[in-house]
């Protein structure tokens, strides 16, 4: 029985009732009473249990939603990032951003090859260089020893 309605008996046993003279109370018919509290008793469970299926129903329902949501977005997604790859704006900016960088490599390799071949002549040219002040400081030394070396007279 539903709860509600034995809420509505209780309230039309209590209009029925007879006042109490000169006070707030009311007589009340002792075995309706009881016997709707006893259908309450009974009708409590019930309506407790019919409410925690609805919650298990909600509770599943909104995790079907949440799922069904999630795949709906997971969808949008791979189709959005599909239509990129197929438009021809982003595939020419692809194209051109992969020349840019391929161009932007050879030219940093072509800088390094460049930068290696100025250091090996600075270094030749500083060991020429180091060859010819090493061959003037013997000259010197030499001179100098045979400067020392006493004379025949």
């Amino acid at each position: 029985m539903d709860i509600l309605h034995l809420v509505d008996r209780l309230e039309e046993l209590f209009n029925e009732s007879r006042p109490f003279p000169f006070t707030h109370l009311i007589i009340v018919d002792e075995d309706r009473m009881l016997d709707l509290i006893d259908q309450m008793r009974v009708s409590i469970p019930e309506e407790i249990k019919k409410s925690q299926q609805v919650l298990v129903q909600r509770d599943r329902v909104l995790a079907q939603a949440q799922e069904e949501a999630n795949r709906t977005i997971n969808l949008a997604r791979e189709k959005s990032e599909e239509l990129l790859n197929q438009d021809p704006t982003v595939q020419a900016a692809q194209q051109r951003g992969d020349q840019l960088l391929l161009k932007a490599r050879e030219e940093a390799e072509q800088a390094k090859r460049e930068s290696d071949d100025y250091v090996l002549d600075t270094l030749r040219r500083l060991e020429l260089e180091m060859d010819r002040i090493q061959t003037q400081v013997r000259n010197g030394i030499q001179a100098l020893e045979s400067d020392k070396k006493p004379k025949p007279q």
